[in-house]
Order: structure tokens, then C-alpha cells, then sequence
């Protein structure tokens, strides 16, 4: 299949620890060569077709587990002695591709847990990754060698499988981030409850219901009454919520609250926060979000509810010492595309579409505790952030106390344009073709449309108004696309100097933007960035940081290195202080090359 032109950006020589400027490449004739070299070997190989491969490959189905942890071969470096005890989690889809003709979109594809787990004594990593056994997984491949597809999931067409009727939508993958907490190892959906697993082994315990342990302890609970507001009794909206739950849960098997995958840790008060969605409202003009949170035993310590007069799809939040964040997506309801869906000749997420009908974007404060929301603004009016965009990831949020007696939030997130965001096209899942199509996540549109890193600024005055907000880029030196903001999480919820991300070096001609090669290293203090790229044609995932003391960014930054042409995948180890110098890289090891696996979502770093 020959994919879409892309829009050609012009590539430079970029060196690889990104240290010296061009006019030094020229005076120093070792390093020219070495760059120059590098740049004629890079444009036999930036081709169209090569572009189009190393795409797809990267979402190339690994259907073996590696049960028992095996040692990986360090190839580059070595294990530093400072290195902490512990095991770097990776989640993310494992299968795609079916024996039957269907091909599933990235986000619906089976989970696929990846474990390196740091042994300092012996200045060893051992590498071991197992599928979850969801109910799905367990339905769609009864003996663990072969694949039939049944669920469509929320974003795929099934070509060899049922499609008129086919009510199997939203099937749980547990594919989209992990988490250790109170003893317990889960991996967590979009759409459902989490999957406990063992955290040694990756062997799967089972379903751990978290928002039943949540309802049953009604004492500890607290409710932001829906009262507050008169449009929240709204007989329309109730009505319709009430004739929807029972068609979600009965004929679409959709459980009433929706888990988001992402969560946070409040390092201070030792407590994991997450947050759940009413399925229902995905189909409604409002949005009802339950939040809680849990001690270090998951014992239930708080819920609050919130219901928004904003029709919303939200992906990742944010929480600071007083209140929960969320910048809304302002989605609406697609007739046209919900009839497709039905059909099975669109994928059910062909329902919803992005509605960019208003240029600003709503932030909603919502009150953490019943203190604030008492001695606080109107939390149902959002503050409409000066500029439109879809949030994609928080890296960290905190908030501090001002002059005006109030308080400025800080918020480091990535973001989109709506127009770059499509919901159908996501990773450039091509149904008909059963390929990705990497000319959408790559296409030459206006620079502020592709994911980007920006700092959102609200200064509240002592009576919880806002007086002023803005966003503005988190660096000016870095204008690339980057996304999967993280920080030191030592530094969560307070003020913090460092971001990391994963970021597009641009130079690729056909792949200038998606997927990223780089991590780049921002200091919010002056905009500044540092940054380092792998070369040739390989790719990175999200960077996950390793705190070993020594100031914010003493430390080390983990990543996977696809190295797709060759079929082979690395752990790398950066040096968190030394990023944008000749000698970040620490270490790099080899995942055999039949355990090559594809390309994961979100990880977590757990001390031993």
C-alpha cells in the first residue's frame, strides 16, 4: 500500500547529544565528518516507503510472552552503581492483528505488561513481559496461539469478524497505563475497572474493583451537591441519563463509570487520586466526574462529585493542595457518524466529534475539599482559558499564595489544536487498508496544531475569581512537536523547575513530527531546553524518571529505543543531569530479538 505524500520539511544535520552549533561542525573537521556521514546514510533511507514501514513496525504484533525474567545485554555503558533497586513497568498493546482478516487500532489492541526489574548488586536488569488476561483477552484467544477477534473496541473495525449487531464494543485491553500502589500491581483502561497483577511474576490476579470498594464506604464520602446549581435538575437530562444507563450496560456491556487511566499521586498526603466519568455522559451536554482517594492501603479517603454544564471528553487532569483540574475537550454528539457506528462500518468512536465552536478553553477549579468549595469561587463556571486547544497530558500542576492574597495555579501539560485531533484517524488507523497511515500524525499543518508543550497561568485573587489567565509556550528555544510530559516525582504538586518529554528532532523528512526520536529536557526557570535524539531510523517512547537525590534532576530518565528496521528494542539510560552533553547516554541493553515488542504507552518506575 503506498501511503499519502507527505508535505517534505527540510532536514538538517542534527548531532545526536545536540551540544555543539553548526558553526562549530565546520572548525572541528572530526565532528563534521562523523555528522555528514551520518546525513548521507539517513537520506538513502528517508524515503517514502521506508517512512511508511518504520511505521507500521512500530505497531507490529508480538504474540510470545517471556514468562521467566531473563538478563539483557548491555550493549552500551553500564549500569551505574547509584542506580536504585526497583522495576520500571511498561504498559501498552501487544496484538493487533488477528488470524482472521481484522486488524485493530493501537488504543483497542490486547495489553501487553513489560517489566525490567534493577538488581544493583550484580549490576544487572532482567527482563520478563506477559499479556493481561482480561475477560476479552481470555475470549479472543482461548488457547494462547491464536487469535479471533470478536470486539470491535471503541476505535476499530473488525474485517474478518461480525459487524451488523456486533454490540461487542468496549472491551477491556488493561493496556494504557500501570501502576504499583499499597502493595498491588494494576493496569489500567480507559473504559473500565483495573486488572490486578502479580508484581514479580506479571501473572494476572484478576479484576480489582476499586469503585466498588469506593461505594461502599459511604461515611467517608462527600458530595459537591448537585444542587448548588438548578440546571444540574434538569428533568431532560435526568430522563435521558436514566433510559441510557440500562442500553450502556445491558446491550453494550459498558460498566456505569468509566475509570480514567490516568491517576495521580500526592506525595505529601501519601495518597493516589483518580477519577471516574458517568458512561452516559459521553452521549449527553453535561459531564459527571466522581474523584477519589485512597491511603497507602487503598482504604478510602475522600469522594467528591462534580457534575459540568460542558459536553467533555477528558483524558488526563491535574490536582494542586486545594483543587482538582481538568481542561475540558468540548466534544458533541455526531448523528451521521452514530448510524455509521451502528452499521460496524465506522468504529463506535465515530460517534462523538471534537466541537471547536468556541476559541477558548474551559478550566475547571473544582474544589478539593468542602472548605474551599465554602470560602471559594462558583466551581460550575469555568475559567475559559484565553486560546483553544485539546489537552493531551499534565506533566505537574501546583499552586502557590500571592499578593492579592489569592492564589496562581501552574499547570505543564502538552496540548493540540482541535483541528490537528481527529478522532477516526488517531495514529493513522486506516480501517479499509488494514495499515497506519502515517501521513496524518505527520502532516504539514500550521506549527501551533501539533502537540506542543505550554505552561497555563491563572492568578485567583483571595475571594477565588480569576483575575487574569494565559498560556504560552513552556520554552522557546523548543517550538518541535513533544508530548509525555514527566517530572521528578519527588516534585509533584509543588513547584519544579525541570520537564521532560518526548520530542520530534524534525530530522526525518517523511516523519518529521510522530513518532518522537528525542527527549528534551526543559527548565521552566528561563525557557531553556536540552536534548537528546537517537539517530537513524529509530524511534522513542515516554520517559519515566528515576530519582536518586542530589537536586531535581539528580537522577536518571528511562526510555525504550525502537530501533524498528532492525526489528530490535533497547532500554535506555540517560543521565537526567547531562542531557544536551556528549556523555548523557549511561547505558543502553537489548531485548532479544524475538521478544522485540511494539511500541508502549505509559510506564511507571516503582522502588524496591
Amino acid at each position: 500500500m503506498a501511503t499519502q505524500a507527505i508535505a517534505p520539511m527540510h532536514a538538517a544535520v542534527v548531532h545526536r547529544h545536540h551540544v555543539l552549533p553548526p558553526r562549530r561542525c565546520v572548525r572541528r573537521r572530526g565532528v563534521f565528518v562523523r555528522a555528514s556521514a551520518a546525513a548521507a546514510a539517513a537520506a538513502e533511507t528517508d524515503t517514502l516507503s521506508a517512512a511508511f514501514w518504520d511505521y507500521n513496525l512500530l505497531f507490529r504484533s508480538q504474540r510470545d510472552e517471556c514468562l521467566d525474567s531473563i538478563p539483557l545485554r548491555v550493549t552500551e555503558g553500564a549500569i551505574p552503581p547509584d542506580f536504585p533497586a526497583g522495576t520500571y513497568y511498561l504498559a501498552g498493546p501487544g496484538i493487533f492483528s488477528d488470524d482472521h482478516g481484522s486488524t485493530v487500532h493501537p488504543l483497542d489492541g490486547h495489553g501487553y505488561l513489560r517489566s525490567f526489574r534493577f538488581r544493583p548488586g550484580d549490576r544487572t536488569i532482567h527482563y520478563s513481559a506477559r499479556f493481561v488476561e482480561t475477560a476479552a483477552k481470555r475470549e479472543e484467544s482461548r488457547d494462547g496461539a491464536s487469535w479471533r477477534f470478536t470486539h470491535r473496541g471503541p476505535f476499530s473495525v473488525l474485517q474478518g469478524g461480525k459487524k451488523v449487531g456486533n454490540v461487542k464494543v468496549m472491551k477491556n485491553v488493561a493496556n494504557t497505563s500501570v501502576l504499583r500502589w499499597g502493595g498491588r500491581l494494576l493496569c489500567l483502561w480507559e473504559g473500565g475497572q483495573p486488572y490486578e497483577v502479580d508484581p514479580r511474576t506479571l501473572e494476572t490476579v484478576g479484576p480489582f474493583d476499586l469503585l466498588g470498594l469506593a461505594a461502599a464506604d459511604d461515611n467517608k464520602a462527600t458530595n459537591a451537591s448537585a444542587a448548588r446549581r438548578p440546571w444540574l435538575q434538569e428533568a431532560g437530562l435526568d430522563a435521558a441519563a436514566r433510559l441510557l444507563r440500562p442500553v450502556l450496560s445491558g446491550v453494550f456491556d459498558m460498566p456505569g463509570k468509566r475509570l480514567l487511566a490516568h491517576y495521580k499521586i500526592d506525595p505529601r498526603r501519601g495518597r493516589l487520586l483518580m477519577v471516574a466519568c458517568n458512561a452516559e455522559d459521553m452521549l449527553l451536554p453535561r459531564s459527571h466526574f466522581t474523584f477519589y482517594e485512597f491511603d497507602a492501603h487503598f482504604d478510602l479517603v475522600q469522594k467528591r462529585e462534580f457534575v459540568v454544564p460542558d459536553h467533555l471528553m477528558i483524558h488526563d487532569w491535574a490536582f494542586t493542595d486545594t483543587h482538582y483540574i481538568l481542561l475540558g475537550n468540548r466534544i458533541k454528539l455526531d448523528i451521521p457518524g452514530s448510524l455509521l457506528a451502528l452499521t460496524g462500518t465506522h468504529p463506535m468512536i465515530a460517534a462523538l466529534a471534537v466541537d471547536p465552536s468556541r476559541q477558548s478553553t474551559p478550566v475547571y477549579l473544582l474544589p478539593r475539599s468542602p472548605e474551599t468549595e465554602a470560602g471559594g469561587r462558583d466551581w460550575s463556571v469555568p475559567i475559559e482559558a484565553p486560546s483553544q486547544m485539546w489537552s493531551v497530558h499534565v506533566g505537574n500542576a501546583f499552586e502557590e499564595a500571592n499578593r492579592r492574597g489569592g492564589l496562581d495555579v501552574r499547570l505543564h501539560m502538552s496540548s493540540c489544536s482541535y483541528q490537528w485531533f481527529h478522532f477516526h484517524r488517531m495514529f493513522g488507523y486506516n480501517w479499509h487498508h488494514k495499515k497506519l497511515d502515517p501521513s496524518f500524525m505527520n502532516a504539514a499543518k500550521g506549527k501551533e496544531w501539533l502537540p506542543r508543550l505550554v505552561q497555563v497561568a491563572i492568578e485567583l485573587d483571595r475571594t477565588g475569581e480569576c483575575r487574569r489567565c494565559s498560556v504560552r509556550r513552556l520554552s522557546d528555544q523548543h517550538a518541535r512537536p513533544a508530548d509525555f510530559p514527566a517530572i521528578n516525582p519527588s516534585y509533584a504538586n509543588q513547584r519544579n523547575r525541570f520537564v521532560y518529554a518526548g520530542a520530534a528532532s524534525g530530522s526525518r523528512r517523511f516523519l518529521p513530527y510522530f513518532p518522537f526520536d528525542s527527549v528534551v529536557k526543559v527548565d521552566v526557570s528561563d525557557g531553556s531546553a536540552r536534548w537528546w535524539s537517537t539517530d537513524g531510523r529509530k524511534f522513542v517512547g515516554e520517559p519515566v524518571f528515576v530519582p536518586t537525590g542530589g537536586g531535581e534532576d539528580g537522577g536518571y530518565v528511562l526510555l525504550v529505543e525502537y530501533a524498528v528496521s532492525k526489528h530490535r528494542c533497547h532500554l535506555v539510560v540517560l543521565d537526567a543531569k547531562k542531557i544536551g552533553t556528549e556523555n548523557a547516554l549511561v547505558a543502553k541493553l537489548e531485548v532479544p530479538k524475538n521478544l522485540t515488542f511494539p511500541m508502549g504507552f505509559h510506564g511507571f518506575w516503582g522502588d524496591e
